[in-house]
């Protein structure tokens, strides 16, 4: 089983889907927030989905849930990305979390941008990256376009990888496309309120089961447990990254 992400003593988080305020991401979440120190803000990336509210709504989750604190990132098109207080504010942060929405949008506003630089470093120096549904999708080497099927670029941190988010291991066609694209050789299918946690030296850790497909034509193979979204916390040293 092959995984890849940047190298780099951070972890990259990459959630499947699911509606926070009803509490699906709960177990996902406790995963992640875990591993961040104990002082420290949460910067809230809305780029994919064009939305203060939701922002707004994460941060009072993120304060109920876990009394952590989470300060939006005003990232809403490509000239935002470039401005240096945003960037200032991810470096700063001890975690970023890349919401859900467009993947095109996102990849739209970040790349090529001071803050996705940033965005980067924090994963390389030690921060903890998370993302969620459409964000996760754009974590990997190419990403579904939800406009006419077509596939555009993610921002690589998978090397040669591609993620499937909201997955149903039942209905795996999507994820299989993705595979016979050129260049990729791995995938990710992440159901609705599970994470794989992606961590330095090589560590995988899952939030509830999650799947690894090797080739278009291969076996999904699991990651993690079967409970519902329960952490499992588990460390899959026979999973090497690169």
């Amino acid at each position: 089983m092959r995984l890849a992400r940047p190298a780099g003593d951070g972890w990259l988080v990459l959630i499947g889907g699911g509606e926070l305020t009803f509490g699906e991401t709960e177990a996902a979440d406790r995963a992640w927030i875990a591993k961040l120190p104990p002082a420290g803000e949460v910067g809230f990336v809305p780029a994919a989905s064009g939305s203060a509210d939701y922002g707004r709504h994460f941060a009072i989750y993120l304060d109920e849930y876990f009394g952590r604190r989470a300060e939006i990132v005003p990232i809403y098109r490509r000239r935002d990305a470039r401005r240096g207080k945003n960037r200032r504010r991810l470096a700063g942060a001890a975690a970023i979390y890349l919401g859900g929405g467009v993947a095109e949008q996102l990849i739209g506003a970040l790349a090529g941008s001071p803050c996705l630089e940033a965005i980067e470093e924090r994963l390389r120096d030690g921060g903890v990256v998370v993302a969620i549904a459409a964000a996760a999708q754009a974590a990997g080497s190419v990403v579904r376009s939800l406009y006419g099927g077509a596939t555009l670029a993610g921002f690589g941190w998978l090397a040669g990888g591609v993620v499937e988010t909201n997955f149903e291991p039942g209905n795996d066609r999507r994820l299989r496309r993705l595979l016979a694209h050129p260049g990729v050789s791995w995938g990710l299918g992440i159901p609705a309120g599970r994470a794989v946690l992606l961590g330095p030296a090589g560590r995988l850790e899952t939030a509830g089961r999650s799947y690894w497909l090797g080739s278009a034509g291969g076996d999904l193979e699991p990651l993690g447990d079967d409970g519902e979204g329960e952490g499992d916390g588990r460390d899959d040293a026979g999973a090497p990254m690169a």
